[in-house]
């Protein structure tokens, strides 16, 4: 599916997604990730079950006012013991399934919120 454009500045931008893949700037991605608008971390956790608190901390370096978590094809959400590190700093988490989670940071980008996705390929 194709999403919606970003603004102009955006250096990164999910243009699409579909079984298994997102597209980062019209580059088929497939393993987990983590995107901003203007910075990716392109190894993450590896699947739902691989999830730990570091995954979150990692999360906090791009300096959210919001995360998305994308857990696969499946909605799923995390123990409260892993999100601490976003709960403590007082930052949103919405979790939805990754494509859920595509969709709506498409959005929200592109109404310049600084909005972070961790994003579950598996």
């Amino acid at each position: 599916m194709k999403l919606i454009r970003h603004a102009p500045d955006t250096l990164y931008a999910l243009n699409g997604h579909g079984p298994g893949f997102v597209l980062l700037n019209d580059e088929k991605v497939e393993r987990s990730l983590v995107v901003s608008s203007n910075r990716i971390l392109r190894e993450w956790a590896a699947d739902f079950e691989s999830l730990a608190e570091i995954h979150f901390e990692q999360l906090l370096s791009f300096d959210p006012e919001l995360v998305l978590l994308g857990t696969g094809s499946l909605f799923r959400f995390p123990s409260p013991a892993l999100t601490r590190p976003l709960i403590e700093a007082g930052i949103g988490l919405e979790v939805m399934d990754t494509q859920a989670a595509c969709r709506t940071y498409a959005v929200l980008a592109s109404e310049g919120r600084h909005v972070v996705a961790g994003l579950l390929i598996p």
